[in-house]
Protein backbone atom coordinates (compact mmCIF):
# COMPACT_ATOMS: atom_id res chain seq x y z
CA UNK A 1 0.00 0.00 0.00
CA UNK A 2 1.42 3.35 -1.13
CA UNK A 3 0.02 5.82 1.35
CA UNK A 4 1.00 6.75 5.16
CA UNK A 5 -0.28 8.49 7.65
CA UNK A 6 -3.73 8.42 9.94
CA UNK A 7 -5.43 5.48 8.29
CA UNK A 8 -8.56 6.68 6.15
CA UNK A 9 -9.46 3.24 5.49
CA UNK A 10 -9.13 -0.11 7.76
CA UNK A 11 -10.04 -3.50 7.03
CA UNK A 12 -10.70 -5.82 9.38
CA UNK A 13 -10.18 -9.58 9.07
CA UNK A 14 -11.83 -12.06 10.85
CA UNK A 15 -9.96 -15.35 11.07
CA UNK A 16 -10.25 -18.88 12.71
CA UNK A 17 -7.09 -21.61 11.46
CA UNK A 18 -6.71 -19.72 7.92
CA UNK A 19 -3.69 -20.71 7.19
CA UNK A 20 -4.93 -22.18 3.94
CA UNK A 21 -5.81 -18.77 2.43
CA UNK A 22 -4.89 -16.21 4.51
CA UNK A 23 -1.60 -15.71 3.41
CA UNK A 24 -2.16 -14.81 -0.65
CA UNK A 25 -5.49 -12.86 1.10
CA UNK A 26 -2.29 -10.76 3.29
CA UNK A 27 -0.08 -10.98 -0.15
CA UNK A 28 -3.01 -9.32 -1.87
CA UNK A 29 -4.08 -6.64 0.68
CA UNK A 30 0.01 -5.51 1.11
CA UNK A 31 0.10 -5.25 -3.34
CA UNK A 32 -2.72 -2.63 -2.99
CA UNK A 33 -2.88 0.75 -4.83
CA UNK A 34 -4.46 3.39 -3.03
CA UNK A 35 -3.62 7.88 -2.60
CA UNK A 36 -5.26 6.71 1.33
CA UNK A 37 -3.47 5.41 4.09
CA UNK A 38 -4.84 1.72 5.51
CA UNK A 39 -4.24 -0.25 8.19
CA UNK A 40 -5.43 -3.66 8.96
CA UNK A 41 -7.04 -5.46 11.74
CA UNK A 42 -7.58 -8.61 12.46
CA UNK A 43 -10.04 -10.53 14.88
CA UNK A 44 -8.60 -14.09 15.66
CA UNK A 45 -11.03 -16.89 17.31
CA UNK A 46 -8.49 -19.10 18.92
CA UNK A 47 -6.24 -20.40 15.94
CA UNK A 48 -3.62 -23.04 16.27
CA UNK A 49 -2.48 -23.43 12.96
CA UNK A 50 -0.06 -20.68 12.68
CA UNK A 51 -2.89 -18.02 12.13
CA UNK A 52 -2.36 -15.60 15.24
CA UNK A 53 1.62 -15.79 14.74
CA UNK A 54 1.16 -14.93 10.94
CA UNK A 55 -1.09 -11.67 11.86
CA UNK A 56 1.12 -10.99 14.44
CA UNK A 57 3.84 -10.51 12.08
CA UNK A 58 1.81 -8.62 9.30
CA UNK A 59 -0.81 -7.09 10.50
CA UNK A 60 -0.96 -3.73 12.23
CA UNK A 61 -3.33 -5.16 15.16
CA UNK A 62 -4.58 -8.50 16.37
CA UNK A 63 -7.87 -9.00 18.91
CA UNK A 64 -8.37 -12.60 20.63
CA UNK A 65 -10.94 -14.07 21.71
CA UNK A 66 -12.11 -17.68 22.50
CA UNK A 67 -13.73 -19.80 19.88
CA UNK A 68 -17.10 -20.14 21.95
CA UNK A 69 -17.09 -16.62 22.31
CA UNK A 70 -17.79 -15.90 18.18
CA UNK A 71 -20.74 -14.53 17.13
CA UNK A 72 -21.24 -12.92 13.41
CA UNK A 73 -22.36 -9.65 14.87
CA UNK A 74 -20.80 -8.80 18.12
CA UNK A 75 -17.78 -9.93 17.11
CA UNK A 76 -17.72 -7.59 14.04
CA UNK A 77 -18.79 -4.93 16.47
CA UNK A 78 -15.66 -6.21 18.65
CA UNK A 79 -13.36 -5.29 15.59
CA UNK A 80 -14.46 -2.12 13.90
CA UNK A 81 -14.65 -0.53 17.49
CA UNK A 82 -10.84 -1.18 17.01
CA UNK A 83 -10.16 0.58 13.56
CA UNK A 84 -9.29 3.69 13.19
CA UNK A 85 -10.32 4.58 9.62
CA UNK A 86 -13.48 6.48 8.57
CA UNK A 87 -14.37 3.33 6.60
CA UNK A 88 -14.32 -0.30 7.32
CA UNK A 89 -13.92 -3.15 5.09
CA UNK A 90 -15.15 -6.40 6.31
CA UNK A 91 -13.17 -9.16 4.65
CA UNK A 92 -13.49 -12.99 5.57
CA UNK A 93 -9.87 -14.88 5.41
CA UNK A 94 -11.05 -16.77 2.67
CA UNK A 95 -11.99 -13.84 0.21
CA UNK A 96 -8.95 -13.01 -2.38
CA UNK A 97 -8.78 -9.95 -3.41
CA UNK A 98 -8.55 -9.83 -7.20
CA UNK A 99 -6.07 -6.73 -8.42
CA UNK A 100 -4.58 -4.18 -7.04
CA UNK A 101 -7.55 -1.51 -7.56
CA UNK A 102 -9.35 -3.94 -5.34
CA UNK A 103 -9.63 -1.61 -2.05
CA UNK A 104 -9.85 1.31 -4.23
CA UNK A 105 -12.70 0.32 -6.12
CA UNK A 106 -14.56 -0.69 -3.22
CA UNK A 107 -14.30 2.52 -1.19
CA UNK A 108 -14.40 5.05 -3.65
CA UNK A 109 -19.14 5.63 -3.71
CA UNK A 110 -18.80 5.77 -0.32
CA UNK A 111 -15.93 8.59 -0.48
CA UNK A 112 -18.04 9.94 -3.03
CA UNK A 113 -21.49 9.64 -1.98
CA UNK A 114 -22.10 10.58 2.15
CA UNK A 115 -25.49 9.17 1.89
CA UNK A 116 -24.32 5.37 1.52
CA UNK A 117 -23.81 3.14 4.63
CA UNK A 118 -21.52 0.39 2.45
CA UNK A 119 -20.63 -1.06 -0.55
CA UNK A 120 -20.07 -5.18 -0.96
CA UNK A 121 -18.55 -6.73 -3.76
CA UNK A 122 -18.87 -9.11 -6.52
CA UNK A 123 -17.65 -12.79 -5.85
CA UNK A 124 -16.05 -15.04 -8.20
CA UNK A 125 -15.60 -19.15 -7.50
CA UNK A 126 -12.82 -20.23 -6.95
CA UNK A 127 -11.24 -22.62 -10.12
CA UNK A 128 -11.00 -25.54 -8.81
CA UNK A 129 -15.28 -24.65 -7.85
CA UNK A 130 -17.50 -27.82 -8.48
CA UNK A 131 -20.25 -27.44 -11.66
CA UNK A 132 -22.81 -27.17 -8.43
CA UNK A 133 -21.26 -24.72 -6.73
CA UNK A 134 -20.60 -22.33 -9.40
CA UNK A 135 -24.28 -23.04 -10.52
CA UNK A 136 -25.68 -21.36 -6.93
CA UNK A 137 -22.89 -18.65 -7.13
CA UNK A 138 -23.92 -17.47 -10.44
CA UNK A 139 -27.15 -16.94 -9.02
CA UNK A 140 -26.39 -14.95 -6.01
CA UNK A 141 -26.42 -11.03 -6.65
CA UNK A 142 -23.00 -10.64 -5.53
CA UNK A 143 -22.32 -12.13 -8.96
CA UNK A 144 -24.26 -9.58 -10.83
CA UNK A 145 -22.45 -7.79 -13.56
CA UNK A 146 -24.08 -4.20 -12.73
CA UNK A 147 -23.69 -1.99 -10.02
CA UNK A 148 -27.00 -1.10 -8.20
CA UNK A 149 -28.04 1.20 -5.40
CA UNK A 150 -30.35 0.21 -2.83
CA UNK A 151 -32.56 2.53 -0.76
CA UNK A 152 -36.29 2.43 1.05
CA UNK A 153 -38.42 5.25 1.40
CA UNK A 154 -39.88 4.90 4.62
CA UNK A 155 -40.85 2.51 7.03
CA UNK A 156 -44.32 2.28 5.51
CA UNK A 157 -43.19 1.71 1.96
CA UNK A 158 -40.65 -1.30 3.20
CA UNK A 159 -43.82 -2.76 5.13
CA UNK A 160 -45.43 -2.73 1.85
CA UNK A 161 -43.39 -4.66 0.35
CA UNK A 162 -43.46 -8.45 -0.28
CA UNK A 163 -41.16 -10.55 1.92
CA UNK A 164 -39.09 -11.48 -1.42
CA UNK A 165 -38.39 -8.07 -2.32
CA UNK A 166 -37.86 -6.94 1.94
CA UNK A 167 -34.86 -9.15 1.29
CA UNK A 168 -33.96 -8.46 -2.10
CA UNK A 169 -33.45 -4.62 -0.93
CA UNK A 170 -31.86 -5.63 2.07
CA UNK A 171 -29.34 -7.71 0.46
CA UNK A 172 -25.88 -6.93 1.50
CA UNK A 173 -22.81 -9.82 1.97
CA UNK A 174 -20.13 -9.06 4.51
CA UNK A 175 -18.14 -12.04 2.71
CA UNK A 176 -16.15 -8.76 1.33
CA UNK A 177 -17.53 -5.12 2.31
CA UNK A 178 -17.13 -1.84 3.05
CA UNK A 179 -18.93 0.25 6.06
CA UNK A 180 -19.12 4.10 7.03
CA UNK A 181 -17.89 4.00 10.78
CA UNK A 182 -20.48 6.80 11.47
CA UNK A 183 -23.34 4.55 10.14
CA UNK A 184 -22.39 2.42 12.18
CA UNK A 185 -21.54 4.02 15.34
CA UNK A 186 -25.09 5.01 15.26
CA UNK A 187 -26.30 1.95 14.34
CA UNK A 188 -24.45 -1.35 15.07
CA UNK A 189 -24.23 -4.99 13.87
CA UNK A 190 -26.96 -6.90 16.40
CA UNK A 191 -25.68 -9.85 18.32
CA UNK A 192 -26.65 -12.96 15.89
CA UNK A 193 -25.58 -16.45 15.05
CA UNK A 194 -25.85 -15.76 11.16
CA UNK A 195 -27.71 -13.01 8.88
CA UNK A 196 -25.76 -10.20 10.08
CA UNK A 197 -25.20 -8.19 7.24
CA UNK A 198 -28.96 -8.52 6.18
CA UNK A 199 -29.76 -7.15 9.11
CA UNK A 200 -27.65 -4.41 9.96
CA UNK A 201 -28.71 -3.51 5.85
CA UNK A 202 -32.57 -3.60 6.99
CA UNK A 203 -31.62 -1.04 9.84
CA UNK A 204 -29.35 1.18 7.96
CA UNK A 205 -32.11 1.72 5.67
CA UNK A 206 -35.01 2.46 7.34
CA UNK A 207 -32.47 4.69 9.34
CA UNK A 208 -32.04 6.60 6.03
CA UNK A 209 -28.81 5.21 4.34
CA UNK A 210 -28.08 3.93 0.88
CA UNK A 211 -25.83 0.85 -0.13
CA UNK A 212 -24.29 -0.03 -3.31
CA UNK A 213 -23.05 -3.07 -4.55
CA UNK A 214 -20.35 -2.62 -6.39
CA UNK A 215 -19.05 -5.04 -8.98
CA UNK A 216 -15.81 -3.00 -9.64
CA UNK A 217 -14.16 -4.38 -6.74
CA UNK A 218 -13.81 -7.84 -6.62
CA UNK A 219 -13.33 -11.32 -4.69
CA UNK A 220 -12.56 -15.12 -5.24
CA UNK A 221 -14.71 -16.86 -3.21
CA UNK A 222 -16.71 -20.01 -2.71
CA UNK A 223 -16.73 -22.84 -0.77
CA UNK A 224 -17.72 -27.12 -1.00
CA UNK A 225 -19.34 -27.39 2.32
CA UNK A 226 -20.84 -30.92 2.99
CA UNK A 227 -24.41 -31.13 2.73
CA UNK A 228 -24.41 -31.91 6.52
CA UNK A 229 -23.36 -28.49 7.15
CA UNK A 230 -25.49 -27.11 4.23
CA UNK A 231 -28.56 -28.27 6.08
CA UNK A 232 -27.52 -26.64 9.37
CA UNK A 233 -26.44 -23.22 7.67
CA UNK A 234 -29.57 -23.32 5.75
CA UNK A 235 -32.07 -23.76 8.73
CA UNK A 236 -30.55 -20.87 10.83
CA UNK A 237 -30.46 -18.49 7.84
CA UNK A 238 -33.64 -19.11 6.92
CA UNK A 239 -35.04 -18.97 10.41
CA UNK A 240 -33.82 -15.54 10.48
CA UNK A 241 -34.67 -14.44 7.11
CA UNK A 242 -38.33 -15.28 8.06
CA UNK A 243 -38.23 -13.70 11.43
CA UNK A 244 -36.55 -10.45 9.85
CA UNK A 245 -38.68 -10.18 5.86
CA UNK A 246 -41.58 -12.93 7.28
CA UNK A 247 -39.75 -15.20 4.11
CA UNK A 248 -40.81 -18.48 4.21
CA UNK A 249 -39.51 -19.88 1.27
CA UNK A 250 -41.14 -23.64 1.57
CA UNK A 251 -43.85 -22.95 3.78
CA UNK A 252 -45.59 -26.56 3.92
CA UNK A 253 -44.49 -30.19 3.33
CA UNK A 254 -46.63 -30.51 -0.01
CA UNK A 255 -43.72 -27.47 -0.59
CA UNK A 256 -40.47 -29.46 0.30
CA UNK A 257 -41.74 -32.56 -1.97
CA UNK A 258 -41.86 -30.30 -4.89
CA UNK A 259 -38.71 -28.62 -3.75
CA UNK A 260 -36.47 -32.32 -3.67
CA UNK A 261 -37.99 -32.77 -7.09
CA UNK A 262 -36.95 -29.71 -8.39
CA UNK A 263 -33.82 -29.79 -6.42
CA UNK A 264 -33.08 -33.00 -7.44
CA UNK A 265 -33.82 -32.29 -11.80
CA UNK A 266 -31.44 -29.14 -11.50
CA UNK A 267 -28.90 -30.71 -9.59
CA UNK A 268 -28.86 -34.03 -11.80
CA UNK A 269 -28.70 -31.50 -15.09
CA UNK A 270 -25.77 -29.38 -13.51
CA UNK A 271 -23.63 -32.43 -12.73
CA UNK A 272 -24.31 -34.65 -16.18
CA UNK A 273 -20.80 -34.35 -17.43
CA UNK A 274 -19.29 -34.79 -13.80
CA UNK A 275 -20.18 -38.27 -12.51
CA UNK A 276 -17.60 -37.46 -9.50
CA UNK A 277 -19.97 -34.98 -8.25
CA UNK A 278 -23.22 -36.83 -8.16
CA UNK A 279 -23.35 -37.95 -4.68
CA UNK A 280 -22.74 -34.74 -2.83
CA UNK A 281 -25.38 -33.47 -5.74
CA UNK A 282 -28.48 -36.05 -4.43
CA UNK A 283 -27.20 -35.36 -1.02
CA UNK A 284 -27.66 -31.46 -1.09
CA UNK A 285 -30.56 -31.76 -3.08
CA UNK A 286 -32.07 -33.25 -0.01
CA UNK A 287 -30.69 -30.92 2.39
CA UNK A 288 -31.18 -27.50 0.74
CA UNK A 289 -34.79 -27.46 0.61
CA UNK A 290 -35.36 -29.39 4.11
CA UNK A 291 -33.19 -26.59 5.81
CA UNK A 292 -35.40 -23.82 4.33
CA UNK A 293 -38.39 -25.67 5.38
CA UNK A 294 -37.40 -26.26 8.76
CA UNK A 295 -35.60 -23.03 9.23
CA UNK A 296 -39.13 -21.60 8.36
CA UNK A 297 -40.89 -23.83 10.40
CA UNK A 298 -39.15 -22.62 13.48
CA UNK A 299 -39.41 -18.69 12.98
CA UNK A 300 -43.32 -19.53 12.84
Amino acid sequence: MTAAGEPRVSVLLLTRDGMATLPAVLDQLAAQRTDFAVEVVAVDSGSRDGTAELLAQRVDRVLTIAPREFDHGATRNLGVEACRGELVVLLVQDALPVGIDWLAQLTAPLFADPTLAGTYARQQPRPEASALTRFYLDGWVATANEPRVQAVADAAAFAALSPYERLAVCTFDDVCSCIRRAAWRAIPFRPTPIAEDVEWARDVLLAGWRLRYTPEAVVIHSHERSARHELRRTRESHARLAALFGLRTIPTAGALLRAWAGALRTHLRVTARQPRELPRALALAVALPLGQYLGGREAA
